[in-house]
């Protein structure tokens, strides 16, 4: 029994070694591309391992599109990108059933072929997303949650891995439509990129005008990810950080018995069952790319900002003082004990 189990620890060790091997080479990879950006890239890796969304909020220009692309390419993944633009059709996302005759052309021969759209991809990026109408956003909802899309009364299933990365310019708001809060849910975290330094963008700057770089190398193929996401899943968690992320959830909701009184002046709605979840998948990425083979509470605090600002939604009041999400996630963690 004792030879089992030291064999179980060396086999799990095993697992995590090759698991940290491949995600140092995934960065590598990613930083030959992009330059800067590593707490973006971590979250980007940390939602893609998990086999959940990611939403990128940033100003134009700062290599969202190019983060993306490169992490598509680093997985050998195919790469699908939708420009959402007002007069977007569910169609353009879904795809369409097209009237489709035999070869001979005889009418009687005449049947309806369905034409796959960009959603049909291992990764899809919608770039501004918030410029559709909500109809078609409605289109990419379904694709998120149930890794399917029906057109014609006929459900297509999608290839897995599948991913969707939604990106949103917070500067313009006209001519743009909030998304729905069942869709904002379904992204694991909201992963805001920031400029870069004068250094990096020094660098930037060198790269570009002498010449368009690379896509990354493949590092690993879908069956390896998929390989990859399930050692990740399967990492332990100890119930009191189980608990910790549960409390900081429900310490968000106003109407709940563990509400802070920050929360219960400024909170509208507070996150849900699905914002624990995440919080704990999050970390137990976080702990494997610290090299720990289980997540502790400070992997938790860690991903609270990206995980849970999406889903906090402040009330009026909170308006009008200029209290925002970062700050109630800040008394939170301030507030909450582990």
């Amino acid at each position: 029994m004792a030879a089992t189990i030291q064999e179980a620890g060396i086999e799990a060790q095993r697992k995590v070694a090759y698991f940290l091997d491949q995600i140092a080479a995934v960065r590598e990879s990613l930083h030959k591309v992009v330059v800067g950006q590593d707490e973006a890239i971590d979250l980007l890796l940390m939602c893609a391992i998990t086999g959940n969304h990611a939403l990128l909020l940033g100003v134009p220009g700062l290599a969202k599109t190019l983060m993306v692309k490169a992490l598509a390419s680093t997985f050998r993944w195919n790469f699908s990108r939708i420009q959402f633009t007002p007069d977007l059709m569910p169609s353009d996302i879904t795809g369409y059933e097209l009237l489709q005759s035999d070869i001979a052309g005889a009418v009687r021969g005449q049947t309806m072929a369905f034409r796959p759209g960009p959603v049909f991809a291992n990764l899809v990026l919608a770039d501004e997303i918030n410029r559709a109408a909500p109809k078609t956003q409605s289109a990419l909802l379904e694709a998120m949650a149930e890794l399917h899309v029906t057109v014609g009364g006929k459900t297509y299933p999608l290839e897995e891995p599948f991913l969707v990365v939604a990106t949103q310019n917070p500067i313009e708001q006209e001519g743009t439509y909030p998304l729905p809060e069942a869709q904002l849910d379904r992204f694991t975290m909201e992963i805001r990129i920031d400029y870069p330094t004068p250094q990096q963008e020094e660098e930037i700057v060198l790269m570009t005008t002498g010449g368009q770089p690379p896509m990354p190398t493949p590092i690993m193929d879908r069956a390896q990810f998929v390989e990859l996401r399930q050692l990740v899943s399967a990492v332990p968690v100890a119930r009191p950080v189980v608990r910790y992320a549960v409390s900081l959830c429900g310490a968000s909701r106003p109407n709940d018995a563990r509400a802070t009184p920050h929360v219960k002046k400024y909170v509208e709605w507070g996150a849900g069952p699905r914002g624990s979840m995440f919080l704990i998948a999050a970390a137990k990425a976080r702990a494997l790319l610290h090299k720990r083979t289980t997540p502790i509470a400070e992997d938790v605090r860690s991903v609270a900002y990206p995980v849970l600002r999406h889903r906090i939604i402040p009330n009026y009041l909170a308006v009008g003082d200029a209290v925002d999400t970062t700050e109630i996630i800040r008394r939170l963690l301030e507030q909450v004990q582990e």
